[in-house]
């Protein structure tokens, strides 16, 4: 064997290494967001409310009402962007945790219905997903509505998990592991 040979036999055996490391990285990623999954669809309709009051406060916001068990007319989580809520907007949060449901455009066209300033905003949290014709509704409301998926929450939970207080990060715990990569 020349010189040549040897360099692209090292070249084959730390590609496969690379390959073999990837498929493991793949694996674990997916084990942890099935566990991430398999968490959230346990808890009840008012816990997940209280990830996503958790959620709204480490993103900056001041939550002033959280529904209590019962008929909540459509709102859930009332928020502002000040302590006080003297400055505009406020936050009309609907949260529906339905993990094997797709939202449906009247559910879009209710939440738009609580919203009775012309600054109001809404934002419409669930643990499943959205239909297209939810998005569309949401999309061409005169309101300005925000959809919150199951991979956005678990997204926004993520980038802002360091910025919870110790007892709401117990909510949903998560331990961030990091694994050398490649820029490739």
């Amino acid at each position: 064997m020349n010189g040549g040979d040897t360099e692209e036999i090292e070249a084959v055996v730390e590609g496969e290494k690379g390959q073999a490391q990837k498929a493991r990285l793949d694996q674990y990623e997916e084990e942890a967001s099935n566990g991430i999954h398999d968490f959230i669809i346990g808890r009840n309709p008012y816990e997940f409310q209280d990830l996503v009051a958790a959620l709204l406060e480490a993103m900056g916001y001041h939550i002033s009402t959280i529904a209590e068990k019962g008929p909540d007319g459509g709102v859930d989580i009332v928020a502002y962007t000040d302590p006080l809520g003297t400055k505009l907007p406020r936050i009309i949060v609907q949260v529906k945790h339905r993990p094997n449901d797709a939202i449906s455009a009247d559910q879009i066209q209710k939440l738009a219905g609580t919203l009775k300033r012309n600054t109001d905003v809404g934002i419409f949290v669930t643990s499943g997903s959205f239909s297209k014709p939810a998005r569309k509704e949401a999309r061409d409301s005169r309101e300005h509505i925000e959809l919150i998926d199951f991979e956005r929450f678990v997204d926004l939970w993520q980038q802002y998990y360091g910025k919870l207080p110790d007892e709401k990060k117990n909510l949903l715990p998560l331990h961030p592991i990091y694994f050398l990569g490649s820029n490739e």
